[in-house]
């Protein structure tokens, strides 16, 4: 080759590799690195037997930490495995209750050694069950430190109003027994919420179990929607197109976990949970443009839950805003100045979320204002058929104005307000 026809094809290599190395620079700069959400929990269904629980607990947390292992491997972080049982009033039946207080703080022991979330049902599934089931869940939360329960509030037959009064009774009462008030974040008040829920406290099975669910903390996906939308509509597109993504990717490897394990995978929560400065009242305040309770916050609440419900997956559970006000920075910020109430939380809760979660009450609340507090919730529920929860915090020695004091590293503590507007 002569030198001139060598130099000529030198050049043009050097060029091409040249180019090519510069188009390599621009897409490493220009191509956003894709938001995941976390995945809350994965939660088993199981049919627990107290004779034979330990065996039981190893095999379900056998498929949950593969199914850990699956998802992370493919960039998805698992927050928590979980382990949800039928009502506890079943396998209890026939035990005193010094014995399933026993039983109860044996297999919280278990799920602490473990690291695994235990649930353990609903008292009062049917409307004619005693109210002493819940006095007992009382007893059970107030004797353990990670056990969570729920008392059925409403169903499809209507309003439980003694329920109600059970469940005010047995907030405020571990609000007298427990240590900061602390025990009533593991104790619900649910209203028409199905079986098989991933998320807790309402998280139960009314069948044969071996099953799982999956529960998504997406507020992260949600901000990264809104982020630059020009309007709410196209912020709901957005976030529809980022969720399909990854729930239906989610899926697929849940889909393999069912086929692998023989455990049958019934479906996924998509609510987008918040954790406290993964806020997903920062992002709502994103979209419009003001404090979160302020005008528009309702018409972007909605349309969340729009979005969500148009996402091409197995849905189970609640599927719809979750605003718990010591779960997220933001909201326990605005709950903190007062732009927040309980009215407002349940007219958001009217077009999409999913009630009043870890709300912050004074400690001289009575039975009775919780009673017609958890009634609100109940007859929302009824009135609109959506699954509505009610996780209330009354602090004793506390009132308005005046700081929580709980002790969790996932939880915001907040200033307390007055039941009634100013």
């Amino acid at each position: 080759m002569r030198p001139r026809k060598r130099f000529l094809l030198s050049l043009l290599v050097s060029l091409a590799l040249s180019s090519a190395c510069l188009g390599q620079t621009k897409t490493a700069t220009t191509v956003p690195v894709m938001v995941k959400p976390k995945i809350r929990a994965i939660t088993a269904f199981i049919n627990l037997d107290p004779a034979q629980y330990k065996s039981q607990v190893a095999d379900t947390l056998q498929m949950l930490r593969r199914a850990k292992t699956t998802f992370e491997s493919r960039g998805y972080e698992v927050q928590t495995i979980r382990i949800a049982t039928q009502p506890f009033p079943e396998y209890t039946k026939g035990m005193s209750p010094k014995e399933v207080i026993a039983f109860f703080k044996e297999y919280d022991a278990l799920s602490e050694k473990e690291n695994f979330a235990p649930a353990i049902g609903p008292a009062m599934l049917n409307a004619g069950d005693p109210e002493s089931q819940a006095d007992l869940l009382a007893e059970i939360i107030g004797n353990t430190k990670h056990i969570r329960g729920s008392v059925v509030i409403a169903g499809e037959d209507g309003i439980r109003w003694r329920a109600i009064g059970a469940a005010a009774s047995a907030i405020k009462k571990l609000e007298d027994s427990t240590e900061h008030s602390q025990g009533n974040f593991n104790l619900g008040a649910i209203a028409d919420v199905k079986p098989l829920s991933p998320f807790f406290t309402a998280a139960y099975h009314t069948g044969f179990g071996h099953q799982f669910a999956v529960g998504l903390e997406s507020a992260n996906i949600v901000a990264e929607a809104f982020r630059g939308s020009t309007n709410i509509d196209d912020a709901r597109k957005k976030l529809t197109g980022m969720l399909t993504t990854h729930a239906m990717e989610i899926e697929r490897h849940a889909m393999r976990i069912d086929r692998e394990t023989g455990w049958a995978y019934v479906g996924m929560d998509l609510s987008p949970a918040p954790m406290k400065d993964v806020s997903i009242g920062a992002a709502i305040e994103n979209l419009i443009d003001g404090p979160f309770g302020s005008a528009g916050t309702l018409t972007a609440a909605g349309a969340i839950t729009a979005a969500i419900r148009n996402i091409p997956v197995k849905q189970t559970g609640y599927n719809g805003l979750m605003l718990p006000i010591l779960e997220d920075s933001v909201l326990a910020k605005r709950w903190s100045e007062g732009r927040v109430s309980l009215s407002g939380l349940l007219s958001y809760s009217a077009v999409c979320g999913t009630g009043l979660d870890t709300v912050p009450l004074p400690g001289n609340i009575s039975v009775e204002q919780l009673d017609m507090i958890l009634a609100d919730v109940a007859t929302l529920a009824v009135k609109w058929k959506k699954p509505l929860s009610a996780r209330l915090l009354p602090v004793k020695g506390k009132g308005p104005g005046e700081l929580t004091e709980f002790d969790d590293p996932f939880l915001v503590n907040a200033i307390i307000q007055p039941l009634e507007p100013r």
